[in-house]
C-alpha cells in the first residue's frame, strides 16, 4: 500500500515514471499508446534502453536531472496497468504517490493538449483504475496527452485503438514531445512549476 508519507530531507528517493498502452505492433502509434510513445522518446533523450523486467513491465534505471528514476512501460493490457506499476512501486520503494508519474492518453484533451494533473478522477480511463487500484491511491501525478473524444461512446474502443490519419498523427508526436518536456519539468523543477508552465499553455 502506498503511503503518503513525505519523503525525509536530503532523501534521493526513485521517481517511477510509466507510460501507459498495449502490447504489440497492432496497438503501435495508436491513440491509446501516446504514453508509451512518450516514455520511448524519454528513454531516448537520457541515452536509455528499455528491457523486460520481472514486474510485467519493460525498464530502465537512470537518471534525470541528477534525479534517480525509473522508466517503464507496462507489458500488461493497458486495462491491468497496476499489475505492473503496484509491484514496480514496492520493488523500488515507492512509498509516496507524488513520486509516481502516469503518462496516458486523455479523451477529455483535444489532440495537441497536454495538461498535468495530480490526484482526482480517473475520468473512466480503465489503466488509472488499475493503477489506484493497486497501489491504494489516486494521489499519483498524471501527465495528460489530449486524443479527443470519439464521435460517440458506442465508438470509443475504435478511436483510441484504431489507426490514426497522418496529419493528426503528426499533432499527436508533438504532444508526446511535450509531454516529455513536462516530465522534465517535473522531476527538474518541481510539480508546482510544471503545473503553471505547462497547464497555462
Amino acid at each position: 500500500m502506498i503511503r503518503r508519507s513525505a519523503p525525509r530531507q536530503g532523501d534521493m528517493e526513485r521517481i517511477l515514471i510509466v507510460g501507459l498502452g498495449n502490447p504489440g505492433k497492432k496497438y503501435a502509434r495508436t491513440r491509446h499508446n501516446v504514453g508509451t510513445d512518450a516514455i520511448e522518446v524519454l528513454a531516448q533523450r537520457l541515452h536509455a534502453s528499455l528491457k523486460v523486467g520481472r514486474d510485467r513491465a519493460q525498464i530502465a534505471e537512470c537518471r534525470l536531472a541528477n534525479q534517480p528514476v525509473v522508466i517503464a512501460v507496462p507489458t500488461t493490457w493497458m486495462n491491468d496497468s497496476g499489475e505492473a506499476v503496484g509491484p514496480l512501486a514496492r520493488r523500488y520503494k515507492i512509498t509516496n504517490p507524488a513520486q509516481i508519474i502516469i503518462v496516458h492518453d486523455e479523451l477529455d484533451l483535444e489532440p495537441g493538449i497536454v495538461k498535468i494533473k495530480v490526484g482526482g478522477g480517473l475520468a473512466g480511463h480503465n489503466g488509472l483504475k488499475s493503477i489506484s487500484a493497486h497501489i491504494h491511491t489516486d494521489d499519483y501525478i498524471r501527465v495528460r496527452i489530449g486524443v479527443g473524444k470519439p464521435p460517440s461512446k458506442e465508438v470509443g474502443a475504435d478511436h483510441v485503438l484504431s489507426s490514426i490519419p497522418a496529419a493528426e498523427r503528426k499533432i499527436l508526436d508533438v504532444s508526446v514531445e511535450v509531454a516529455v518536456d513536462a516530465i522534465e519539468a517535473i522531476v527538474t523543477h518541481g510539480i508546482a512549476s510544471a503545473m503553471q508552465d505547462f497547464n497555462g499553455r
